[in-house]
């Protein structure tokens, strides 16, 4: 917006190519608009900063005492990956001497994101706690024009404008590596989390510098992408031991990953450790129950759960706060597996 005004309803529905009257409904949460429009009005709103007055008056009235942790996956994720019941656990630890109230929020698809964003826009929740951020999600930039007091457990990116805590991904898996070059392991190979992850990217770079490091491979024919899910790990795992038959050892970038390496190595005959020694990332449950029980770089995610929590408390409590971008430290835990 050129001469510094304020973007209006009329200059989102020029933006959108939709009548006022559509972007009006948008907002208001009418189910009389079509995916389509409600989606390009949306994108409008984004891209201009568009504020709607009941959240400019929202900001001056009283406050809702609740907060939403949003989490953009499915209810399987939600249920199969520890990760996210131990952030729940520690949110709730943060809130514990306080009146707010948690709302849990799965967002799911462009749907279940316009509803969140008119709740935000009707001023429901007094901020947003964001688990689970992908590169490409429109949430965290559409809560940050609005105002809203948002704080990331991870980032989108390095340069993350958010208030945002994150584990030490690049150090942890790093450690990984150093620890299974130094048990005499040539060929280390990785099963990374998505790229579309600062959490994947992150922990892949420290694989790679810790390898370049030691003057160690570290080709693409040693990595194989996956989900974070047990099985997307399985199969990543079973790409690895075709392409690259003699590896003696795998970083796998979290614990879930890491059991469905597991079950095909045995599946493919290989012994663990005496073949190929195997880590993961996070040192869940999971890590103790696998056989072998699992070495694993830890993360402390009930302490993540309550630091975004206390950020997110202060930037409620004063909008003026600098936002913060926290880094908590990992340990290795050594186990059966390597």
């Amino acid at each position: 917006m050129g001469g510094g005004q304020r973007p209006t309803i009329k200059t989102v529905a020029a933006r959108a190519g939709v009548g006022r009257t559509t972007v009006s409904r948008v907002i208001n949460g009418s189910s009389l608009v079509s995916d389509e429009a409600r989606t390009a009005v949306m994108t409008a709103i984004a891209e201009l900063g568009y504020v709607p007055n009941s959240v400019a008056r929202g900001l001056v009235t009283s406050r809702t005492d609740s907060v939403a942790l949003v989490v953009p996956e499915s209810e399987s994720r939600l249920g199969s990956e520890p990760y996210f019941s131990a952030v729940i656990r520690g949110v709730s630890t943060g809130l514990a001497d306080t009146r707010t109230q948690l709302q849990l929020v799965l967002v799911r698809d462009a749907g279940e994101r316009d509803q969140l964003t008119r709740s935000v826009t009707e001023r429901r929740v007094d901020g947003v706690l964001l688990v689970s951020v992908h590169t490409d999600d429109p949430l965290p930039g559409l809560l940050e024009e609005m105002g809203l007091p948002t704080v990331l457990a991870g980032r989108r990116s390095p340069g993350e404008s958010l208030s945002h805590v994150h584990a030490d991904n690049a150090g942890g898996a790093a450690s990984a590596v150093r620890h299974l070059l130094a048990g005499g392991r040539r060929t280390v190979a990785t099963v990374a989390g998505p790229m579309d992850m600062d959490v994947g990217l992150s922990r892949l770079r420290g694989w790679r510098q810790a390898l370049d490091s030691a003057g160690r491979p570290s080709g693409p024919d040693l990595v194989a992408v996956a989900d974070f899910t047990e099985e997307g790990g399985r199969r990543a795992m079973g790409e690895l031991l075709d392409r690259v038959p003699a590896l003696d050892a795998v970083f796998v970038a979290s614990d879930v990953m890491a059991a469905g390496a597991l079950r095909e190595l045995r599946a493919r005959g290989r012994r663990v450790p005496a073949d190929v020694a195997v880590v993961g990332f996070d040192d869940s449950f999971l890590a103790r129950h696998t056989d072998p029980p699992l070495t694993t770089v830890r993360q402390p995610v009930e302490e993540l759960g309550v630091t975004i929590t206390r950020l997110l408390l202060a930037e409620i409590a004063d909008p003026a706060t600098p936002r913060r971008h926290v880094v908590l430290p990992t340990e290795l835990v050594v186990r059966g597996s390597a």
